[in-house]
């Protein structure tokens, strides 16, 4: 079984922490889930995310949502 990230399959490991960090987002500033989604998946954070080589996917959801809220 190979298990090596590579940019064919990082998109595999984004959901469960975008949905982890949604929830932070929504309860932290009062918005529905879809308002943090949207706001999640046009971020800079996204973008590097789904770039493999940034090795961003590496971090938990806690550590990415304090960089999301670094970034704004």
């Amino acid at each position: 079984m190979n298990l090596t990230i590579t940019q064919q399959n990082v998109h595999l490991l984004l959901p469960s922490k975008m949905s982890w960090m949604a929830n932070m987002l929504a309860e932290d500033n009062g918005i529905s889930i879809v308002d943090a989604m949207k706001l999640l998946y046009s971020s800079e954070l996204y973008a590097r995310l789904e770039n493999e080589s940034t090795k961003a996917w590496h971090l938990g959801p806690v550590a990415l949502y304090q960089d999301f809220k670094a970034e704004r």
